[in-house]
């Protein structure tokens, strides 16, 4: 039995987490950061098979954070989990400091791979699940990509390979917020039906409610019994989410959080 209340609460703990790292940095990306925290906490706290003790298993489950810019997410998700101490969120980008702007594997316990370039991810992804079934160690591959990063070519590549490949053991998940940095995704380069075009490269497409853990919960069983093929989550969210300021605002993109936007944001989400 999943514990919606205990999400709720991991989630709100997690967004409190986005906007103190950003905020002391005075730097980074609390739109993207914000919109993606339910999904990540239904993978870390109800889904994904980690271990804060051996956080290497051979046959752990591996998550790629592709849309990089929104690294706060993880870093307070992997906080919560324990793989991080409340110290390390203090050197968010800071020089030389635990966590960058983008996850660094080299880095961080529990960041499976190196992202920052967006794009890169899904084909990382469909890497780490075709090991899986040449080495016949049983696993799951999840990917979180960003609505505007399906404007980079390397992702239809990979969407391609994938198929090819079989990889019911790899799910992506789409962060469809439905803006970018200067801009709706409309505006800047229409992505167009992106359940036409995912369903056309032979993928399993299900369409939910990004902020719904029941909905999400529910595409975590669908893609357990999908079979010979990858399956992709278009989960529609809200930029900012949490934080009514910032809801739907393509300037918090990449905005600077100031003392008073601080003080706001950590009201609303006690």
């Amino acid at each position: 039995m999943i514990d919606y209340e205990h999400l709720s609460l991991k989630a709100k703990n997690i967004r409190r987490s986005v906007i103190e790292m950003i905020y002391n940095a005075k730097s980074g990306h609390p739109g993207g950061a914000l919109s993606c925290v339910d999904i990540i906490t239904a993978l870390y706290f109800g889904r994904m098979n980690i271990d804060t003790e051996d956080p290497m298993k051979k046959d752990r489950d591996r998550f790629v954070m592709s849309k990089g810019h929104s690294s706060p997410a993880i870093y307070g998700a992997l906080y919560e989990r324990g793989f991080l101490i409340e110290e390390e969120l203090a050197s968010f980008r800071k020089f030389n400091g635990t966590l960058q702007g983008s996850p660094d594997m080299l880095r961080v316990n529990g960041i499976d791979i190196s992202t920052g370039s967006l794009g890169m991810g899904l084909s990382a992804a469909c890497g780490m699940a075709l090991a899986s079934k040449i080495e016949n160690v049983n696993y799951n591959v999840y990917a979180l990509l960003g609505d505007g990063e399906l404007q980079e070519g390397m992702v239809w590549e990979a969407a391609m390979f994938a198929n090819q490949y079989k990889l019911d053991n790899l799910m992506a998940i789409i962060d469809m917020n439905g803006l970018q940095i200067n801009g709706s995704t409309d505006d800047v380069m229409s992505l167009g039906s992106i359940t036409k075009k995912f369903t056309s490269f032979g993928w399993y497409v299900i369409e939910i409610d990004g902020h719904d853990f029941d909905q999400i919960f529910g595409a975590f069983n669908i893609f357990d019994k999908v079979d010979s093929k990858p399956v992709l989550v278009i989960a529609n969210t809200i930029k900012g989410k949490g934080v009514s300021f910032m809801e739907n605002k393509c300037e918090w993109h990449s905005n600077i959080i100031n003392k008073e936007d601080y003080k706001i944001a950590m009201d609303e989400l006690r």
